[in-house]
């Protein structure tokens, strides 16, 4: 892969705020007394607050409220789908459009990263109190900062070389960049939780855990991927989308010999893998799935900017077959009303159906009794109901502490 295209995997395209724009975008706010847009958001950041904030021009203190209520603020700010949340619930729907509460948090948690801003402080409420989580993703980040602001001694495991989990490794670059991530944990870092990478922990050790730490906090996530059972499944060229995603993540968009390409789903994760692949240099790019386009799972704005890059999406078509020898060749398809049938030719395939647990994360859930969050919970939520979660279960060990 040249130069040129790893270079263009990495920079995210955002429309920047400026303080000016900010406070005009916050000004059509009606500074509703009990904020629909507040109720919206799974993870509690209150935008409702932090736009009454900018508003009056105090950055600092939306960039505070944002990050006192979700330590996961600045990568939430870009992936969040704010459209069927927040936005969604906002009381200016009915007069024009919205307010732009994502755009209005990047500018909040951007002014924190430029300033170096620290907001939280950390109590001795429940000093001496250890807790362990299991697996670095968004719910285990979130319990474990709730916990630190009160004083308990946490450590993370994580199997992998940085933390994040599906933040850092299931989603590309162009729209969470490591910078962005790394903000995030800089924070978690500053409260003193503490990190033990490259770390698989067995059943053995989280029965040991269990007996020394005073809690333990399951969020191992979903990595076990998935495939669709059918003839070809299993011939080289064929992948599963989060091994796609963390490969082409892990080389730094210098992922190779793509050539044409067929996505088989019509979520928010297909277009994540249909957009890496144009990203790097695939010759076609086929996104493929069974519903209707309208009721294609992706979020409006992923789907636009798929069309923007001019990758064709075809719509009530399923898989019925994988072609090749030793490589996959081609892929076939059928209508799923009148019985059409469908062949692409295809170098690279890419399941985007789903991922499950892994055996070994479903035993330790079982094994560790009440106290897990995050996908593994939810079943593949979004980050905020992950943050969400990773809080309620902080405050049930505390209260199991008192």
């Amino acid at each position: 892969m040249g130069q040129t295209l790893a270079m263009e995997y990495e920079p995210l395209q955002i429309e920047d705020f400026d303080i000016r724009r900010a406070m005009e975008e916050a000004s059509r706010c009606l500074l509703c007394e009990d904020a629909p847009c507040s109720k919206g958001c799974p993870a509690g950041t209150e935008p409702g607050k932090f736009i009454r904030s900018i508003r009056f021009r105090n950055v600092n203190g939306a960039a505070e409220t944002i990050r006192e209520n979700n330590i996961l603020g600045a990568s939430c700010s870009l992936i969040c789908p704010q459209e069927r949340l927040c936005e969604q619930e906002c009381s200016r729907s009915g007069i024009d459009r919205p307010i732009q509460i994502g755009m209005l948090q990047q500018f909040a948690m951007e002014h924190e990263r430029k300033l170096d801003k620290t907001y939280l402080t950390v109590n001795d409420t429940y000093q001496g109190k250890r807790v362990a989580c299991i697996g670095a993703g968004p719910a285990s980040l979130a319990c474990a900062a709730e916990l630190a602001k009160q004083g308990v001694e946490v450590t993370i495991f994580d199997e992998h070389q940085q933390p994040g989990g599906m933040l850092r490794y299931g989603i590309p670059p162009y729209r969470l960049p490591d910078t962005v991530i790394d903000q995030d944990i800089h924070q978690i870092k500053k409260l003193g939780v503490k990190f033990e990478l490259n770390h698989t922990v067995t059943l053995e050790e989280l029965e040991y855990m269990n007996n020394t730490y005073d809690a333990v906090f399951v969020g191992a996530g979903l990595w076990a991927p998935k495939k669709l059972p059918l003839p070809g499944a299993d011939l080289n060229g064929v992948f599963t989308a989060i091994e796609f995603l963390k490969e082409a993540r892990e080389t730094h968009g210098e992922l190779t010999g793509l050539g044409n390409v067929v996505i088989i789903g019509g979520g928010d994760v297909a277009m994540d893998c249909a957009a890496t692949c144009k990203l790097l240099g695939a010759s076609t790019i086929y996104d493929v799935f069974i519903e209707t386009l309208e009721d294609a799972p992706a979020v409006q704005k992923e789907k636009d900017f798929i069309f923007k890059l001019g990758i064709p999406m075809i719509s009530e078509f399923k898989p019925i077959e994988l072609i090749g020898t030793e490589k996959v060749e081609r892929v076939k398809f059928e209508h799923i009303s009148n019985g059409s049938t469908l062949e692409i030719a295809a170098d690279t395939v890419i399941f985007a159906v789903g991922q499950t647990m892994r055996d070994d994360a479903a035993t330790w859930k079982n094994a560790n009794g009440g106290f897990y969050g995050g996908d593994m919970m939810n079943g593949g939520d979004t980050v905020v109901r992950a943050v969400q979660e990773g809080k309620e279960a902080a405050v049930k060990m505390m209260k199991s502490f008192q």
